[in-house]
């Protein structure tokens, strides 16, 4: 197939050069024996598109649509701007868009289309239902493709009613279902997703396996592992063919589960039937087994990642940090964080949390504080959660002023504390038998709209009961 595409673009160009050599005009013929036939420029463009080579494309429409010498023909341009639209280039298709226009392309169906889905994806509803009605405008009729985006792009939105009066006002076809019930499964509605199977199926349409995807996602999110399992099942009884990212959410809700026995197994079944585990696979195996404190096991996978080819990502790093951390080997997780470091990976916030919160637990915090300082000159920008956890370890040790000081540092550098940033701080001052402040900053969080939470009064019971003000001790 590579080689035909080769063949296309090389014998397009070879009649594209030939005729613009023997042309006396500056580039771009447009009449007589020796011009550019449209054919062979639209040709060469769409031959460019099929083998990904977009930018190439485009030189090729812009240098003979230049000064309006050229005459692209209806639908010449619409291989390229759906390449562009599905390649996620979507501002270089609107430009490409306009372009046309002013070129004078004229706009077919599929252009349209394209046109729409961009919008559908960018959430632009209203102008989405504006472009259909300057299609019909057009004397062009909307297709199922067309009445497909609009449906995709209510459902990304979650607006499940118009996505489902746009189907009922159609002739609906598998993609449409599949849209639908992916939506449904979407906003947690599994029972709706489910009957719309029901009616996917009396319709004459299978379910594939994009849909049962959607209904096994829906299910693992929701920590229904049954029925999850059930729509597993079925697929096998049907033959529909599982794939890796079938197994990879069961494998996921098993480990959430503490079932990672059977977590182990259903990957083993997995390589029974000829699915090779991917990195999402190895990342939730080595997530599973640190969390569950099997560090050795997690590392067994880790190797066994590198012996497939397959890279560990930050994520993949950031699950070994932390189990390290949680099996109190923190110099160990210091170490795989320099080494990965050095190696080349570029160290995300996460990474960085985890590593700082292993110091806290472990009560260095000098350490944590240099992490913090190393992280802001690789110009990773410490969050909430780095500030928490700082605070969480400076309130462990009793240094309440530290923890004071912490959250003005991080007010200043526009992270607005949290729930867990007063609770933290109410805890310190509480700890120490302290009354006054802690009440203060339960003031403080209800003028920020935060409610304060059972933790809140627990700490502030705490600090009361310390000063034995019973009676303040009754009003909390």
């Amino acid at each position: 197939m590579r080689n035909l595409l080769l063949f296309n673009i090389r014998s397009s160009a070879f009649v594209l050069r030939r005729s613009l050599h023997a042309s006396p005009a500056a580039g771009f013929p447009s009449e007589g024996p020796t011009a550019v036939d449209p054919p062979t420029l639209e040709r060469l463009i769409n031959t460019f598109c099929a083998s990904g080579r977009l930018d190439e494309a485009l030189s090729v429409f812009r240098r003979h649509v230049k000064g309006g010498a050229f005459r692209f023909r209806r639908g010449a341009c619409d291989g390229l701007l759906s390449g562009l639209a599905g390649a996620g280039r979507t501002e270089e298709a609107w430009v490409l868009y306009a372009e046309m226009f002013r070129a004078r392309v004229p706009s077919t169906v599929a252009t349209f289309n394209v046109m729409i889905d961009v919008l559908c994806r960018e959430g632009k509803m209203k102008k989405a239902r504006a472009f259909v009605r300057q299609m019909e405008a057009s004397g062009l009729r909307p297709t199922v493709a067309t009445y497909n985006a609009l449906i995709r792009g209510y459902c990304y939105c979650g607006n499940l009613e118009e996505a489902l009066e746009i189907m009922g006002a159609m002739n609906p076809d598998v993609h449409t279902y599949e849209t639908v019930i992916i939506g449904f499964c979407k906003e947690g509605k599994l029972g709706e997703a489910a009957e719309q199977v029901k009616v996917m199926e009396l319709a004459g349409f299978a379910p594939n396996v994009e849909t049962y995807r959607a209904l096994i996602d829906g299910h693992c999110e929701k920590g229904e592992l049954e029925a999850a399992f059930q729509w597993r099942d079925e697929m096998v009884q049907r033959g529909v063919g599982l794939a890796v990212s079938i197994y990879n959410p069961l494998v996921h809700v098993l480990f959430m589960r503490g079932r990672s026995g059977d977590a182990d197994c259903l990957v083993e079944e997995m390589r029974g039937v000829g699915i090779d585990p991917d990195e999402v696979t190895y990342n939730i195996l080595i997530n599973g087994h640190c969390r569950g404190g099997n560090i050795e096991k997690a590392f067994d996978i880790y190797n066994e990642m590198h012996l497939k080819g397959i890279h560990p990502s930050q994520v993949t790093h950031t699950s070994l940090v932390y189990g390290l951390c949680k099996r109190g080997r923190v110099l160990e997780a210091d170490n795989l964080f320099r080494r990965v470091a050095v190696e080349g990976l570029i160290l995300d916030i996460a990474m960085y949390n985890t590593l700082i919160d292993g110091h806290c637990i472990d009560g260095n915090m000098e350490w944590a504080f240099e992490i913090l300082g190393e992280m802001e000159g690789r110009k990773v920008r410490p969050d909430g959660v780095t500030f928490n956890i700082l605070m969480q370890g400076l309130c462990r040790l009793g240094r309440a002023e530290e923890v004071r000081k912490l959250l003005e540092d991080m007010k200043k550098r526009g992270v607005e504390p949290d729930h867990t940033s007063y609770n933290t701080l109410i805890n310190a001052y509480s700890r120490r038998g302290e009354k006054k402040d802690p009440l203060r900053l339960r003031e403080e969080m209800l003028g920020k709209c935060y409610n304060p939470t059972f933790l809140t009064y627990k700490a502030l019971m705490e600090g009361l009961y310390k000063t034995k003000d019973g009676e303040r001790v009754d009003e909390v």
